[in-house]
């Protein structure tokens, strides 16, 4: 399952506030500790920053600023969550590549109209000196926090094999699977509320028996009811109000919904077809084989390089692949079975790994490549088009409900960093948790 990471992204306003605090904090001939948190302090210049951040964001959202002793024990809250986060980035040495921070950066500069980093840095340290390195950093900082987040909010989320079932049957699944439903709707409208109701009970046996919608809304409807019938044709589900598509679902075939009571009438269906999206999802898999040579206490990175083009070139002069992996590679998993990965698919390798083996050709090996694992040699015995159109949907709908519980996850663990961390407070007048507004 895949979630959409966490991103901090600077808007114009905070970054300006970035920018004019950084200038503020630079003047500063001296600062103080405000708050420490495990191994770490807050500074006044910190809790600054975040004041002006947060004034400038709630100002461009038209939104009240509260007082300012509940602005500062509120910014000091989040910066010591933020901080006790950072903490647990430095014990298990998460950092985002370069690539990654370049294009986050470039990103930010590309809100204020600048095109390039080195422009943008230019930009920056002209206002004051350094603002680039700090927000670049600042960045850097984000990037990782989203990072451990996933790490340890990821665990947390529990998808059993019956949510995504009861998931894909239900309207919103359906909906999402590009469902479609032929159906004949009647509506059923009047002042008297015991009449209406008596002609759609009628209306419901008609379309028992027949699919004519609109011969059964011309004999039903009476001087003080109007029958309105439609059919529909094919519809997506998704195009249908979801208190009438929800009654579709559970139908079947030749069917009918119970009397639906809404604001204006009663609604009856019948669906008389459904069909899913005719497209499927055909995935280029490769049957893959390939040899890991890992870096550790005993072996240097240079000689398990050494070592992964020795056995290159032992393969590419006709020893066994297979016998090869048995051996040598530390991958024991795939090792056992002379280093077979099987039917491998788009997204379950990592990018250095599936790039290469895209761009091996059948029956031939790789040149070495490095990925975080280690050194690799790769052969691609066959591939093939495989229809993953039940997979894929599993997918989405565990990509969806992980998505809706990510959220509240974060919240929870959240919570538990905030009520673990060790926080000694310095200033007094801070030294309460803000109140909910």
């Amino acid at each position: 399952m895949k979630i959409k990471p966490f991103q901090h992204i600077f808007k114009a306003t905070v970054l300006a506030a970035f920018i004019s605090s950084s200038m503020h904090s630079f003047a500063l001939p001296s600062d103080e500790v405000v708050a420490i948190v495990d191994d770490s302090v807050i500074l006044k210049s910190d809790l600054e920053q975040g004041i002006a951040e947060k004034e400038h964001q709630l100002k461009a959202q038209n939104k009240a600023v509260p007082p300012q002793q509940y602005l500062q024990m509120q910014v000091l809250d989040q910066l010591i969550i933020r901080q006790a986060q950072l903490e647990l980035v430095k014990r298990y040495g998460i950092k985002p590549d370069e690539k990654s921070l370049n294009a986050a950066v470039l990103k930010v500069a590309s809100q204020s109209g600048v095109n390039s980093l080195e422009t943008f840095q230019q930009k920056l340290d002209a206002i004051a000196p350094q603002t680039y390195e700090g927000l670049r950093n600042r960045i850097a900082e984000d990037l990782s926090i989203g990072r451990l987040r996933q790490q340890q909010v990821m665990s947390r989320i529990k998808i059993s094999d019956r949510d995504v079932e009861n998931f894909l049957n239900s309207p919103e699944g359906q909906a999402a699977l590009g469902i479609q439903a032929h159906v004949i709707h009647m509506r059923i409208s009047g002042e008297n509320t015991a009449d209406v109701e008596k002609v759609a009970q009628k209306v419901k046996q008609a379309l028992a028996n027949s699919n004519d919608a609109k011969t059964i809304g011309s004999t039903l409807s009476t001087s003080s009811v109007k029958v309105d019938g439609l059919d529909m044709g094919f519809r997506p589900l998704s195009e249908i109000p979801p208190e009438l598509s929800a009654r579709l679902t559970s139908l079947k075939v030749g069917q009918t919904t119970e009397l639906i009571s809404v604001r204006d009438g009663i609604h009856v269906l019948k669906l008389l077809d459904r069909k899913q999206n005719d497209q499927k999802a055909l995935v280029s898999q490769y049957q893959t084989r390939h040899i890991l040579i890992q870096p550790s206490e005993v072996v240097s990175l240079d000689r398990a390089k050494q070592m992964i083009d020795s056995l290159y070139n032992r393969a590419k002069k006709g020893e066994n692949f297979a016998t090869l992996a048995a051996t040598y590679s530390n991958d024991t998993g795939s090792a056992r079975d002379g280093g077979s990965l099987g039917w491998v698919s788009p997204g379950s390798m990592v990018a250095e790994f599936e790039q290469v083996m895209k761009d091996t050709p059948v029956g031939q090996i790789s040149k070495p490549f490095q990925t975080q694992f280690g050194w690799h040699i790769l052969q691609v015995n066959d591939t093939r088009q495989q229809d993953m159109t039940a997979e894929v949907q599993e997918r989405m709908a565990r990509q969806i409900l992980g998505e809706r519980q990510f959220d509240t996850e974060v919240d929870s663990w959240t919570r538990e960093l905030r009520a673990n961390a060790y926080v000694e407070i310095k200033d007094t007048s801070l030294d309460a948790k803000p109140a909910e507004k």
